[in-house]
């Protein structure tokens, strides 16, 4: 159901912190011209945690009507909070989302019990597909495929965003169940993709939409050969765009690229001068800026 580059889309702000609607819709037409092939709004990258519910229900039905069915939103609808969760996949579902992706509970880091209860729970009361989101770097917890293989047999839990940094680890889901497995590592997409991986939630497609887009298509089609020389000309791009707390750099890179101003809610900030220059870098040598 869901493949190819789905961009982990930022939020961007205006300088008085409130969201720039104006330029969210630039951003988000600039990627259906570029050939992403799935939007995720709200999520890590679009700075959720410092969204209130009702932003992100804002941002989740704006970017639903500004899409117009041409791509699939997937929205960013994960919480801590059971119930919270809940309602706010409630509301993506009402308002036409094509799916909801969850991360992991953080912080309270739920046992594999746990995470399977919690997941049941919305999957049961919400009448949309599910992403299940591991990303233990950020939750304090992984997701054991033998708790994914569990979770897969819901029939509205169809894909995981597999962020572990490890292709063992996708190669036990797959070979576990047959859940859509999406990488959740730019830099781990083509060998994610080697051991069946479907695509990707990509934070580079914020900045080179159309370049990963080609990676997935071409790897798809069978030519290894340009997949690899793809991958290994992003390849400093995935580094740079994680030297210092995503997403400051890909907001960093899209303001030089003219696209948003480089504002981030705190406790964010905007990158460092000499981790500014290293990635200014990067975007000049791949001629993004």
């Amino acid at each position: 159901m869901f493949s190819g580059s789905i961009v982990a889309l930022v939020t961007p702000f205006k300088s008085s912190l409130e969201i720039d609607f104006d330029a969210y819709g630039r951003l988000i037409d600039w990627h259906i011209e570029q050939g992403t092939n799935g939007i995720v709004p709200c999520g890590c990258t679009g700075e959720a945690a410092t969204l209130s519910h009702e932003e992100q229900k804002e941002c989740i039905r704006f970017i639903v009507e500004r899409v117009a069915g041409e791509i699939p939103i997937i929205a960013g609808t994960g919480s801590n909070n059971t119930a919270e969760a809940l309602s706010l996949t409630q509301y993506a579902a009402e308002v036409g989302a094509d799916g909801a992706l969850l991360i992991t509970p953080y912080y309270n880091k739920p046992t594999p019990a746990g995470q399977i209860a919690h997941y049941t729970a919305i999957a049961k009361a919400a009448d949309i597909p599910i992403i299940l989101y591991n990303v233990p770097g950020r939750t304090g917890t992984n997701m054991l495929p033998a708790t994914v293989a569990e979770l897969s047999a819901i029939d509205n839990i169809v894909a995981i965003k597999e962020a572990g940094g490890s292709v063992d680890q996708v190669s036990d889901i797959i070979g576990q169940c047959g859940i859509t497995v999406l990488s959740g590592d730019d830099g781990l997409t083509l060998p994610m993709l080697s051991v069946g991986a479907a695509g990707v939630i990509s934070v580079a497609a914020d900045v080179a939409p159309a370049m990963m887009a080609a990676l997935c298509e071409k790897f798809a089609e069978g030519d290894l050969e340009s997949a690899q020389t793809i991958h290994y000309e992003l390849l400093p791009l995935f580094r740079a765009l994680f030297i210092e707390t995503n997403p400051m750099p890909a907001k960093a890179a899209l303001a030089r690229m003219g696209f948003i101003e480089n504002v981030l809610r705190p406790p964010l900030t905007p990158m460092l001068p000499e981790t500014q220059a290293r990635l200014d870098a990067v975007l000049e040598r791949l001629a993004l800026v």
